[in-house]
């Protein structure tokens, strides 16, 4: 772990609120909604728009939205986008939030207070609740990853609240969806890889955060709201398809030799037989397809073999 010098808090530090928008003008505006009732003053919001079929411009520069201006990214998608956005940001602090969430006019003050008094955070995340019952937690922080599994589980979810997660805490990591980050942070550690395009993004920056020396707090007091219907069915091919990849590939980029040796071993002689058996059982022959397509996809990066990218990396370190 490195040794950090932290850089203290100004007094009303700007922060930027980014958020992303692709044909879904109608929730970015009803956040933005909710922005305009935040308490705290010294922010801008950039609405990163990726494309959308109709020009979101017009609905949120005439709609009156405190602070916010639109950024045209057309060539640049999901994480691609993020980083570009991240980029255009003036603020000390970088908060990103879903365009499908509303936030509690609180929000601002309340993630930035434990940076005053924790110089060494990098992080502080929200609770997030359910949009349509504050009652049902969707997020109160992340475990730490499990090194045989390469999962780490989130703290609360599908929970109803009773107040057993209202004690700020550390935890081990950060939700993309709702989470403050000082900027300098996201420069030093590096952007969001664009290789992970979803599932696992938030495992491979959290675990460059923590990597660094820095710690991410849980915020209970902090409040998003997500309009986001927690799911129950069973997931698509498409699911099993980018977790496994990005699974193997978030255990690939932030652990050590050894630490993937272990989660290897694990993955090939339980991980392995008990999917495929799971699926054969279930006649998911198309799910057990992509679960293959997934492992497959990482046994090159960029034409290197997969045994020679985690030498290499490990070498170079």
């Amino acid at each position: 772990m490195q040794v950090k010098s932290y850089i203290s808090v100004k007094a009303t530090p700007l922060v930027s609120i980014i958020t992303l928008n692709w044909n879904q003008t109608n929730a970015t505006c009803k956040l933005l909604e909710s922005i305009n009732s935040l308490t705290y003053d010294n922010f801008e919001v950039l609405v990163c728009d990726m494309g959308s079929a109709v020009d979101p411009t017009f609905a949120i520069t005439y709609g009156h939205y405190r602070n916010a201006r639109v950024l045209h990214s057309e060539n640049a998608r999901g994480l691609t986008g993020l980083n570009w956005a991240i980029s255009q940001a003036k603020g000390d602090f970088i908060l990103l939030l879903n365009n499908n969430s509303t936030v509690s006019a609180n929000l601002v003050e309340e993630l930035l207070a434990p940076f005053r008094e924790n110089s060494a955070l990098g992080a502080t995340c929200p609770k997030v609740v359910s949009f349509h019952n504050h009652s049902l937690i969707h997020f109160a922080g992340y475990e730490r990853m499990n090194l045989f599994t390469g999962k780490n589980r989130i703290i609360g979810h599908k929970k109803t609240d009773k107040g057993q997660y209202d004690t700020p805490s550390l935890i081990h990591g950060i939700y993309t969806g709702a989470v403050m980050i000082r900027k300098h942070i996201v420069e030093n550690t590096g952007a969001f890889s664009e290789n992970f395009f979803v599932y696992f993004n938030d495992s491979d920056i959290s675990a460059r955060i923590l990597k660094k020396g820095y710690k991410i707090q849980y915020q209970p007091t902090a409040l998003v709201f997500n309009k986001d219907v927690i799911r129950y069915s069973k997931k698509s091919p498409m699911h099993v398809y980018y977790t496994t990849r990005n699974r193997i590939l978030s255990m690939r980029r932030n652990t050590t030799l050894f630490q993937f040796s272990v989660f290897m071993v694990f993955f090939i002689f339980m991980g392995i037989p008990l999917t495929t058996l799971k699926f054969i059982l279930f006649g998911q022959f198309a799910h057990l397809q992509a679960f293959f397509k997934g492992i497959f996809w990482n046994f090159k990066t960029n034409g290197m073999p997969l045994h020679r990218y985690v030498f290499v990396r490990q070498t170079a370190k």
